[in-house]
């Protein structure tokens, strides 16, 4: 663990308060984040340190990009739960996945059952969009979502750009049911003011569900570790509902 102070008195660095990470890109070799079981390994290791208790996987699932499913996302799950146990990890590990909106994600739900979807524990479904434009299909996902008995969780909202001048879009996904999760790293300022600024607004308006690390990288890390050492990440969300350890 970090030590450092806060005023004169030491306190140490610990995100146990959250013990759930439910948004990170830890499976090797299937999308934009670790790139083999090492890499896994070591962030896995230092996510524990920071005072994780479960880890939940989420491989994006984009079209043609990654085009990921159950058959690519279970068996590295089970690569990387193995190397957990050789090591003598304790941790827990479970995956789900971050599904772009897209038409394919449209035609997928046309045809899905609940049980062909990879979810946060029992019924939450991590989606995202486009940093470019609003997804066309957005609000009728999440009806479909639940109709299906499933709860959507909007990833990173504070990254959408295009929102940050309409708050009130915010506000009606949570009013037609739809939850958000914000970027750690986003509260470190690791993607600029702006998305700062709209993080701190969502928390300051009591409408953060979730906050993820998204951690891809060691650079993510390197914000985590950061942030984990300022006193305004304890004081933004010590009043907040968030629902993290509801996923343990």
């Amino acid at each position: 663990m970090l030590d450092f102070l806060f005023g004169t008195k030491k306190v140490e660095a610990d995100l146990s308060f959250l013990a759930v990470d439910m948004h990170s890109h830890l499976l090797p070799g299937i999308d934009d984040g670790a790139k083999d079981i090492t890499k896994s390994m070591e962030l896995i290791t230092a996510l524990k340190d920071l005072g994780y208790r479960k880890l939940i996987c989420t491989p994006h699932i984009l079209s043609d990009l990654y085009p990921n499913s159950r058959e690519t996302i279970l068996p590295k799950l089970e690569l990387v739960r193995a190397a957990i146990a050789s090591a003598g990890l304790d941790i827990e590990i479970e995956a789900a996945a971050e599904y772009m909106v897209d038409d394919e994600f449209s035609r997928l739900l046309a045809g899905a059952t609940r049980n062909d979807l990879l979810t946060l524990g029992k019924d939450h479904i991590l989606v995202e969009m486009s940093y470019l434009a609003p997804s066309p299909y957005f609000e009728e996902s999440l009806f479909k979502l639940q109709i299906l008995g499933l709860i959507p969780v909007l990833a990173h909202p504070e990254r959408y750009s295009y929102y940050h001048k309409n708050f009130n879009t915010y506000k009606r996904y949570k009013e037609l049911g739809c939850k958000l999760q914000v970027n750690l790293g986003s509260l470190s300022g690791g993607y600029g003011p702006d998305v700062k600024k709209a993080a701190e607004k969502l928390f300051k308006n009591n409408m953060v569900d979730f906050l993820g690390t998204d951690m891809h990288h060691n650079g993510h890390l390197t914000m985590l570790r950061s942030l984990a050492t300022k006193k305004e990440l304890y004081d933004l969300t010590s009043g907040a509902n968030l629902q993290n350890k509801m996923l343990a």
